[in-house]
């Protein structure tokens, strides 16, 4: 699922050619805390604009648009835009704990406590009994453990939500290509035309309700590439209730701990 556009602070500076610029007041806000950050994209075929969890905004302009032109985009999407603020603006920050006593993942029951033992060696995290983890090496550095804890997460999503996709997918009888798990930053999860299906390794954070809409949301791409009427009339044929869970996956960014989100 992709949002094309989010909330916005103050001016933008964007860039239109080589050696031109353009000061692009977005929002009339003199107490702006700071800017949005504008990239231009060679790939981009469309202007889109993406909020991340924290607050930071980007723009993504396609070569050769105007700075009118992205005025008029936010223009058109400023209520929608508004109520993501306002959403945002209920979300909790994350967690600031930078090394996790325990770890606890709604999506698949399952919670790990968590050791700590420094060495000399790189970090890496070892699976103990009972649903215990042990990271051990550099642990005095934070980043590193946060990597760590991420790559051990999205090897146990690949096996957990590999398996319970497919299940889902058979219930449905909507079949799809691969699955693929990603830490992406805007997006729950995706579907290429190819029938390959992207979920996000923060889904672990959710409900196993939330998820299986999610995974439901998805492979009904693979029957209808948009979100037409069509299409959300195959969601409520196998969810009745996908727009409570949608509202729910939309703020389900709140439970993602910091560590994720680096």
């Amino acid at each position: 699922m992709t949002h094309r556009a989010d909330s916005a602070y103050g001016n933008v500076l964007l860039e239109i050619g080589p050696g031109m610029s353009s000061q692009l007041s977005l929002f009339e806000s003199p107490e702006a805390m700071e800017p949005w950050t504008v990239r231009v994209s060679r790939r981009a075929r469309r202007l889109s604009v993406r909020v991340f969890p924290g607050g930071r905004v980007e723009v993504v302009v396609p070569q050769g648009v105007s700075a009118v032109a992205v005025q008029r985009f936010v223009d058109l999407h400023r209520q929608w835009i508004q109520r993501r603020i306002e959403d945002f603006s209920t979300v909790a920050r994350p967690s600031q704990e930078p090394r996790p006593a325990l770890i606890s993942l709604p999506a698949i029951a399952r919670q790990y406590d968590v050791d700590y033992r420094r060495t000399s060696a790189s970090v890496r995290v070892l699976t103990g009994v009972a649903d215990t983890l042990l990271v051990q090496g550099a642990v005095q550095d934070e980043r590193a453990v946060a990597g760590a804890l991420r790559r051990w997460l999205v090897s146990l999503a690949e096996i957990e939500f590999s398996r319970s996709l497919r299940a889902v997918a058979q219930q449905c009888e909507l079949p799809f290509r691969r699955v693929q798990i990603r830490r992406q930053r805007t997006r729950w999860g995706s579907c290429s035309a190819s029938g390959t299906i992207s979920l996000n390794v923060c889904l672990m954070f959710t409900s196993p309700a939330v998820l299986r809409y999610l995974f439901i949301h998805e492979l009904c791409h693979t029957r209808f590439m948009n979100h037409s009427r069509h299409f959300w009339s195959l969601v409520a044929s196998y969810e009745p209730a996908y727009r409570q869970l949608d509202r729910e996956l939309s703020r389900a960014w709140k439970d993602v701990p910091s560590w994720m989100l680096a």
